[in-house]
């Protein structure tokens, strides 16, 4: 075998374990976007049961009028992040803006819940159990979608960062993801016990 053929059979190696690098870094990032469509599912499911929450509730909290336009105003604004990142999944200021509006719509939610507890006909409402029911089973398909979401985003991280792919992703210029937080910072803190 000749030195020509030696050196050709390196050339095409280092092409195959190219091609195979880029291939891998490709799969990874489709499989977080694959993640974030059904986290897309789960965020529709939430946003589409909220209006029929807010309305059980108008008939019983007729004079909680803010509380029920700020669900509302949340809602909307959690359905415009979900728009702008479900375009672009790997945009990590939509992700960062869907995270924020998904915080504000669960506090708001969570503020619903809490009056919602001051109106007993409400509570004992079918139509409210329901809801409730149906929206906190989303809420745990959401978590286990996010779940999978940021293990696809760190698995793609890891990749394109780790060498020598990472120099594969720096030439093509694969960009780094954004995981998604959709838990309220302040909830993740220990809280102070004083005596």
């Amino acid at each position: 075998m000749g030195t020509g053929t030696v050196l050709l059979i390196v050339f095409f190696g280092v092409i195959f374990f190219g091609v195979t690098l880029y291939n891998r870094l490709i799969a990874a990032r489709n499989g977080y976007k694959n993640a974030f469509a059904q986290i897309d599912v789960q965020l529709t499911r939430r946003h589409d049961l909220i209006p029929n929450l807010v309305e059980t509730a108008k008939a019983y909290m007729a004079h909680e009028k803010e509380t029920l336009e700020a669900v509302i105003e949340a809602r909307n604004s959690a359905v415009s992040g979900l728009g702008d990142a479900k375009t672009d999944p790997t945009n990590s200021v939509a992700l960062q803006k869907l995270g924020d509006a998904e915080r504000g719509l669960s506090g708001a939610l969570g503020r619903l819940f809490a009056l919602s507890e001051a109106y007993p006909d409400l509570k004992a409402n079918e139509n409210m159990m329901q809801l409730s029911e149906e929206l906190t089973t989303t809420e745990n398909k959401l978590s286990f979608a996010r779940q999978a979401f940021n293990d696809g985003v760190m698995l793609y991280n890891n990749l394109r960062e780790q060498f020598p792919s990472n120099l594969i992703s720096d030439w093509f210029n694969f960009k780094p993801a954004q995981m998604l937080e959709l838990e309220d910072v302040a909830m993740k803190q220990v809280p102070k016990v004083n005596f």
